[in-house]
């Protein structure tokens, strides 16, 4: 508690929405990231970027239970208040942090009437249901709370980011603003997740990371790109013991399936020792 209070006093944490309200209220130039924590170098590039961009910043910690869709994964997410503070302390003019307990986000007790179109249904959205209703539904509640002027999300999710962005600037007038993804000197995607694996464990993800990045290479020259994924993934699956949920190349402007290398990539989902790992490339 008293490490809290240091921390309180050092940074501008802001624990509920009327002290939400009364701080922010005085600007209209604020960037907005949110996040669960985990906080790691992806979230440090994003926070960045909105500095350059806006007056102020807010970063958000709030691991929202309405977008999991197992409850295992929900209480094994990875939550660490006090590294996560560490971390971003270090930040110089990040404004504004805030923590907020379900009752602030969920302060109204409306039950979300958002569904995802019938198309939207794909990859990360057709095995996770529920889960990009509760991403957009925590989205609109965060940005009406917050009121920015725009919105930093990374690429690494980027199915959610395609929803997140189609649905936010068309119901408010901000802009959602897509940042590439950071990758360890390994090639492998920085995710919150990651740290829920041993370092044994990690060697082999990032064996995993580089396995997959050298497709986008191999599909060059293939005439039927989805083909060639499919049998990829059954040698995959079967060489490093994994489970593969989707291994597909998709239009980037609409995600629909594509066989054209340009204006392409290559999205996939796994399972690694029970824990889910996205990608895109």
């Amino acid at each position: 508690m008293f490490y809290l209070l240091n921390i309180l006093i050092q940074m501008k944490i802001i624990l509920n929405n009327n002290i939400l309200r009364k701080t922010l209220g005085p600007f209209n130039d604020i960037g907005f990231v949110p996040t669960m924590g985990g906080i790691h170098k992806g979230h440090i590039s994003l926070i960045k970027k909105s500095i350059k961009s806006n007056k102020k910043t807010i970063v958000s910690i709030f691991v929202n239970p309405k977008q999991f869709n197992d409850i295992k994964d929900f209480k094994s997410y990875p939550s660490n208040i006090k590294n996560d503070l560490i971390i971003l302390k270090k930040i110089k003019k990040l404004d504004f942090i805030y923590i907020p307990k379900f009752k602030d986000i969920y302060e109204d007790k409306k039950k979300s009437q958002l569904k995802i179109k019938k198309k939207d249904k794909i990859l990360c959205a057709k095995y996770r249901k529920g889960h990009f209703e509760g991403v957009l539904d925590v989205m609109s509640r965060l940005t009406t709370l917050i009121k920015p002027k725009k919105i930093f999300m990374g690429n690494k999710d980027f199915q959610q980011l395609f929803l997140v962005k189609n649905f936010i600037e068309k119901k408010f007038n901000i802009k959602v603003i897509g940042c590439k993804t950071i990758r360890n000197k390994n090639k492998l995607a920085l995710s919150s997740r990651n740290l829920l694996f041993n370092k044994q464990e990690l060697n082999e993800v990032e064996k995993i990371s580089k396995t997959f990045l050298n497709l986008k290479n191999k599909i060059k020259n293939t005439n039927n790109i989805n083909r060639f994924l499919q049998k990829s993934k059954k040698n995959l699956e079967r060489f490093f013991n994994i489970k593969i949920e989707y291994l597909e190349n998709r239009n980037i402007k609409n995600l629909t399936i594509s066989n054209k290398y340009l204006g392409s990539k290559i999205f996939l989902s796994y399972y690694y020792k029970g824990i889910r790992l996205i990608d895109n490339f």
